[in-house]
């Protein structure tokens, strides 16, 4: 549905250039409900201005419904744009026009609503106040409306022209946390009832949560990791699962002397598992819970949680075998890239056989623990 290619967009102005968006490619499937998150200044309000060509790109192209706008003229875009609502920050509305009017203004000034007459546009209007509802609030005037009222306006607004595609441009940042959540609800069920494609910018985590099929992590302009949540959470050293799933500041080493700390994902049917427990039991450990965080996304129960295991990141190889074995993903906790690299080799072969670094009543911990698996 949406499909950007090599954006890049520079300004500027006084002999300086900054660029805003650099080289990104983002590709948003047809009914998703996409989600672009990052921190302010990483570009993200000038990547979804550049969707509908409110920003035009210094180079690269974009495609929505299988037409490049970056060539249309002046006229044809005007028409694209028609296809394509945009739901803003701070609403948007006319002050001077009732809620059913601000929702008839794109149907009075666009060319389907010039073949609607007065009483059609004021039905639609009136559908889809209801729809966001507030039918009960077609009357009142923005400053008689809540700011979650105002934005289900502004949404009801974004929808009057019937859009294949919809844009939110941080649309809950300025509402409280209750309000958020039923706005980020009243988008859910616009895109599983209409079929629309949303593509969201937002600074937060909370919102990719709650609403999110697929999720980009942008930083100075670029897109630093892209996939669907469930690829995330399953994507090894994710930083954008981090972020979703926090577990706050690692302990430093001097607080768990002889220690490896280890970040764990769940996600599946491995989180009805009793796993940290097996492992306990089959090694005869203690294993130290750290933190946890556990929700379900979209109908799928996923979390994460931080472990302590005795002896050093190179004596709990077979440990980590075992629970990368049974699905789960597992990152040391302050080990550089490159020993960890060594360290997964090792433990994918992991068979139960004793491994170099192991203690013997490791190993023999492990063949009993696989012979008792086996008879069971």
């Amino acid at each position: 549905m949406i499909e950007i290619k090599n954006l890049t967009k520079v300004y500027s102005a006084r002999g300086r250039t900054v660029t805003a968006v650099d080289d990104v490619d983002l590709t948003v499937a047809p009914g998703e409900v996409y989600g672009v998150v990052g921190h302010s200044g990483a570009g993200k309000s000038t990547l979804i201005r550049c969707v509908n060509l409110l920003e035009r790109p210094t180079s690269g192209f974009v495609s929505v419904a299988g037409r490049e706008l970056t060539t249309l003229s002046p006229k044809q875009l005007r028409a694209e744009r028609r296809r394509i609502g945009m739901v803003f920050q701070h609403f948007n509305l006319l002050s001077s026009r009732t809620a059913r009017e601000n929702v008839e203004l794109p149907l009075e000034i666009g060319a389907a609503g010039g073949r609607l007459t007065r009483r059609e546009r004021r039905a639609k209007a009136e559908e889809l106040l209801d729809v966001v509802g507030l039918a009960d609030r077609a009357d009142a005037y923005p400053a008689q409306l809540s700011g979650g009222q105002k934005q289900r306006v502004g949404i009801a607004r974004a929808l009057a022209a019937d859009p294949h595609v919809l844009l939110s441009d941080e649309a809950t940042s300025a509402l409280d946390p209750e309000t958020t959540r039923s706005v980020l609800k009243l988008l859910r069920e616009v895109n599983e009832r209409l079929g629309v494609t949303i593509l969201l910018i937002t600074h937060e985590m909370e919102v990719v949560k709650a609403v999110c099929d697929s999720a980009a992590l942008m930083k100075d302009g670029r897109i630093a990791e892209a996939g669907t949540i469930a690829d995330l959470l399953t994507r090894e050293r994710s930083e954008l699962a981090r972020e979703l799933f926090q577990l706050g500041e690692a302990p430093e080493a001097a607080t768990l002397p002889g220690t490896t700390v280890l970040d764990v994902t769940f996600h599946g049917d491995t989180t009805a598992q009793p796993l940290i427990s097996q492992l306990s039991r089959t090694y005869s450990i203690d294993v130290t819970i750290l933190g946890a965080a556990i929700e379900t996304l979209n109908g799928q129960t996923v979390g994460r949680m931080r472990i302590g295991l005795p002896g050093r990141v190179e004596d709990n190889v077979v440990q980590i075998g075992f629970l990368r074995e049974r699905g789960l993903n597992v990152q040391a906790v302050g080990a550089a890239d490159d020993d960890f690299d060594a360290i997964d080799a090792d433990a994918a072969t992991f068979t139960g056989d004793a491994v170099p670094g192991t203690t013997a009543a490791t190993s023999g911990a492990t063949s009993a623990a696989t012979s008792e698996e086996v008879a069971s």
